[in-house]
């Protein structure tokens, strides 16, 4: 929780409106079709993520992949922090999506529906490693941009909407807060496909699958809540 990644070929050495362009990185391509700067570097921006993680290159390293002069990103972020923020928010969106398709308005029943969330994120971690890396890991501050704060805002929308849900399964005179529910099962599953889920090679090895690791720890919390689900 696929976006474009897709950075055009062709010989750019003439220069662009988006600025000169020459032999790319190791990996990279060596121009753009005209125009399209801002995509290919959101596309070396992953590639470099996979490569080094979200602290291991430079602007002028994105440049140098997609084939411009290192004054060209310029011309469409303010800065690193700017185009990291932009992967990010590209990945919130994704994210958001797989979560609500996952969700499902809780249908059939609150318990499948939490069981497909879970495995959701789990699976958005292993499928898109630079995506997650860039939305949790690259230290760029959510209300540093608006759109990023808002798709991160979105997307842990989902959980909440689902925690609401879940909660009604409690006691009636011992329901929690939705919202508190909501920052466990975040906090839970997050802390799961971080150390045992993700698809890079940061992921610790576990004797178990992460999805059962997961399926695990949210039964025993539902019984700290007192919600038994149903076999």
């Amino acid at each position: 929780m696929r976006w474009s990644k897709s950075g055009g070929h062709g010989d750019t050495r003439g220069g662009s409106r988006d600025g000169g362009a020459g032999d790319a990185g190791p990996g990279g391509p060596r121009g753009y079709h005209h125009g399209n700067l801002r995509e290919t570097l959101i596309r070396a921006a992953l590639e470099l993520i996979k490569e080094k993680g979200p602290a291991g290159f430079t602007f002028a390293d994105a440049a140098r992949w997609a084939g411009v002069s290192p004054a060209a990103p310029y011309r469409h972020f303010r800065d690193r922090d700017a185009l990291l923020a932009d992967v990010a928010r590209r990945g919130f969106d994704q994210f958001e999506a797989a979560l609500t398709r996952a969700w499902d308005e809780g249908k059939p029943n609150t318990f499948a529906a939490f069981d497909r969330l879970g495995k959701a994120y789990l699976d958005f971690a292993r499928r898109e490693p630079a995506y997650y890396s860039a939305m949790f890991e690259a230290g760029v501050p959510l209300d540093a941009d608006p759109g990023l704060k808002d798709a991160g805002d979105r997307a842990f929308a989902v959980l909440r909407r689902a925690a609401e849900k879940l909660v009604l399964q409690a006691p009636e005179k011992e329901r929690p807060p939705a919202l508190m529910v909501a920052l466990h099962i975040w906090s839970l599953t997050h802390g799961i496909a971080s150390l045992f889920g993700r698809g890079d090679a940061a992921r610790r090895t576990l004797p178990m699958p992460a999805d059962d690791l997961l399926e695990a720890g949210f039964l025993v919390y539902l019984k700290g809540l007192g919600i038994t689900a149903p076999r």
